[in-house]
């Protein structure tokens, strides 16, 4: 898994529940990086969850709800990043509709390496989408928050309903519907 999720995790604890809680959950962790993360590193996904395991228990906040919150700040620094990547978007659905074809191809290329989800698209029409999304992280959660942000960000409204296909959270449904 790539630095840059570890250190914006890092950043949002510590802004959402301070530089303690940051100390709590790594020391709390089995962590082989000792929880020293640079953006442009790769570090094991066991450490994310260990990490998320821990905040979750200190915080009394599931872990899907940390990752809906934590999906909103990555969401915001990706608008403050790379703002072309949005410009080239008119409208969320088109947007989400080409997260596999467009917006990977894009992460891709900053970091090659970089172990994504897959996105393919069932179903589209102008106020409509249906995906199904695939990964062995099973972070449907975290994607389900910067889908809402990306409605927020084009100031329209949907509703998104998801139901997983595998009950690890492997393979998911994501519906959406334009308000």
């Amino acid at each position: 898994m790539k630095g840059i999720v570890f250190t914006e995790f890092l950043d949002l604890v510590e802004d959402k529940f301070g530089l303690e809680m940051v100390d709590k959950i790594i020391n709390e962790s089995n962590l082989e990086s000792e929880g020293i993360y640079t953006s442009v590193g790769t570090y094991k996904f066991s450490e994310m969850l260990q990490l998320l395991q821990h905040l979750s228990e200190n915080t009394n906040i599931s872990i899907d709800e940390l990752l809906l919150v934590y999906a909103e700040h990555f969401f915001n620094v990706l608008e403050t990043s790379y703002p072309g990547l949005f410009a080239t978007y008119n409208d969320p659905i088109e947007m989400l509709a080409s997260i596999e074809n467009h917006i990977h191809v894009e992460v891709r290329k900053i970091y090659p390496d970089a172990e994504l989800p897959t996105f393919e698209v069932v179903e589209k029409s102008e106020n409509s989408l249906t995906l199904i999304y695939k990964s062995s992280r099973a972070m449907h959660h975290f994607g389900l928050g910067l889908m809402n942000k990306t409605f927020e960000h084009f100031n329209t409204e949907a509703t998104i309903l998801l139901e997983k296909l595998k009950s690890d959270g492997t393979t998911v449904k994501f519906i959406i519907n334009k308000k």
